[in-house]
């Protein structure tokens, strides 16, 4: 596997810094947001000046621009604003073209499971299809990230089954869609909606013919029973039991640590893990 960083611990972090960070460990692949958060660079519709800067950034630091990732909720009940996420989606494929991108994180959304269903389910499929098929148009693979609904709650966050975090509606979702979209398979996420890691393996085998990339990170639970976001190993996932099961893998593996105030620590801690158990 490749192992890089993942865009969302660096929302609050210049590029350049996560440039200098990513490669100061040693890496080669960030995954850079677009779009996905206010202090993302590139904004949708972007400046050819813009995105030259971004390249002439990626290459003094020696990073390859390979995958990207943007913010987008295709499970609103609001029709209007489910048309408005395709429109800025498709601005996001047209800057990934322009920086070479070969990856794209998308969403389906964050709604409750159980309330998406008739018009809101067909809406979500023709909504990813639409997407999806403009970034294969463009040579992109667009990666829907297996994620749950999150919520904030007292002393931390819970995270309740979205359709892309639900065995049963995943898999159904998957049926219906483009046979050119893809998984970003991040088993942290699934974990934190209840699954085990029995679980979590079965659909990585599922799914594994359409995983391109990964997420690595993981929760601890709290006393007040939310999560908190940790780095991989310091929470609930059997790591060993899952690299045994991934073993093989060849893609992207993103390490996503989500806490802003010790980045750069928390990715460091992560990464000497990964490797520790890559060569046990």
């Amino acid at each position: 596997m490749i192992f890089g960083n993942a865009a969302w611990g660096f929302r609050e972090t210049p590029l350049e810094k996560q440039l200098a960070v990513t490669r100061n460990m040693g890496l080669n692949v960030l995954e850079l947001s677009i779009a996905g958060h206010d202090n993302d660079v590139l904004q949708p519709n972007p400046e050819s000046v813009r995105i030259a800067e971004v390249i002439k950034l990626f290459g003094e630091y020696g990073v390859e621009l390979l995958c990207a990732s943007t913010g987008n909720d295709f499970t609103l009940p609001d029709s209007a604003a489910n048309k408005e996420n395709v429109v800025r989606v498709k601005a996001v494929i047209d800057s990934a073209v322009k920086l070479g991108i070969k990856y794209l994180r998308i969403f389906a959304g964050f709604s409750p499971a159980g309330d998406v269903a008739e018009e809101r389910w067909l809406r979500q499929v023709n909504c990813l299809n639409e997407v999806i098929a403009y970034a294969a148009e463009h040579n992109i693979t667009a990666l829907i990230e297996t994620h749950g609904g999150v919520e904030s709650v007292s002393g931390g966050i819970r995270h309740f089954f979205s359709t892309t975090s639900s065995p049963e509606f995943l898999y159904l979702l998957m049926d219906e869609l483009d046979p050119a979209a893809g998984i970003l398979f991040d088993p942290a996420n699934l974990g934190a909606v209840g699954l085990d890691e029995d679980q979590i393996i079965a659909i990585y085998r599922y799914l594994k013919n359409r995983i391109h990339a990964m997420h690595f990170k993981d929760f601890r639970k709290t006393g007040s029973g939310t999560l908190s976001p940790c780095a991989c190993g310091e929470g609930q996932l059997d790591w060993t039991k899952l690299f045994a099961a991934i073993k093989g893998f060849t893609g992207p593996a993103l390490i996503e640590y989500e806490n802003t105030e010790d980045i750069e620590d928390g990715c460091r801690r992560s990464l000497d893990f990964l490797k520790k158990l890559e060569n046990h």
